[in-house]
């Protein structure tokens, strides 16, 4: 088989040349080794490539007798297979969102029906939850690198996460905690400002911002700030928004 044909049947299989009408019997069973797991079963001159798990579900073994009409039944059965295998490599390093796997398989070539059964099932299975995944990213945004709620929405839009979860997420997020990162990341770049006083101010009020905290915490931590360096001048409600 041409270095072509091999690839093609790695990435599934086109069952356009098989005949209809006729009594297909398995006539060898080749084990690739590029992807694991994954077949050649072959028809006399015709193959179809699947994976492991399928081959042995709809008992394709040789000698084994099947029509094209149960064929393109199971490459659609292997296609959900092959979505389902790459989402688990896709979230062996971390966790993903629904989203995130979904752009995954699709830049795969998986058709949006065996994406669909796919993300249904790492659902059930308990393997992706976004509900879960956008408490656990807010708390580790906002207490590990120091993220204010606007930085992290953003963050979870961007990964697909519904509207609704996302406020659940950030709702749970401690205010006095969110303050209190603020205040840390705050220091640190008040310490390392240089000029006058509004200077510092302007500076570190404005990193804080980019950082995604509200126009009230940036306040609080500024005036915090300048307070705990004897100034006595705070900074207006209206400085930041």
């Amino acid at each position: 088989m041409h270095r072509y044909q091999q690839e093609q049947q790695l990435e599934g299989t086109d069952l356009s040349d098989f005949p209809e009408g006729e009594d297909l019997i398995i006539t060898a069973v080749e084990a690739l080794r590029k992807p694991r797991h994954r077949y050649l079963i072959w028809f006399g001159p015709y193959s179809m490539s699947v994976h492991e798990d399928v081959m042995i579900k709809y008992v394709m073994t040789k000698d084994a007798v099947f029509h094209k009409a149960e064929l393109l039944d199971i490459v659609m059965a292997d296609e959900e297979q092959r979505a389902y295998v790459e989402s688990l490599k896709f979230l062996e390093r971390k966790p993903r969102t629904a989203k995130e796997i979904q752009q995954r398989l699709m830049q795969k070539g998986m058709t949006e029906d065996a994406i669909q059964k796919s993300l249904q099932r790492l659902s059930q299975e308990g393997l992706i939850d976004d509900a879960w995944y956008a408490k656990q990213w807010a708390e580790q945004r906002i207490s590990g690198h120091k993220k204010g709620k606007m930085w992290v929405k953003q963050e979870l839009k961007q990964k697909g996460i519904d509207s609704e979860i996302i406020t659940e997420a950030l709702d749970e997020v401690d205010e006095e905690a969110e303050l209190e990162s603020c205040y840390i990341i705050g220091r640190k770049k008040w310490q390392q400002s240089k000029g006058e006083i509004f200077e510092r101010k302007r500076k570190t009020g404005a990193f804080l911002m980019r950082r995604g905290f509200t126009g009230d915490q940036v306040r609080k931590t500024v005036n915090r700030l300048v307070q705990e360096e004897g100034q006595d001048e705070e900074l207006e409600d209206e400085s930041f928004h």
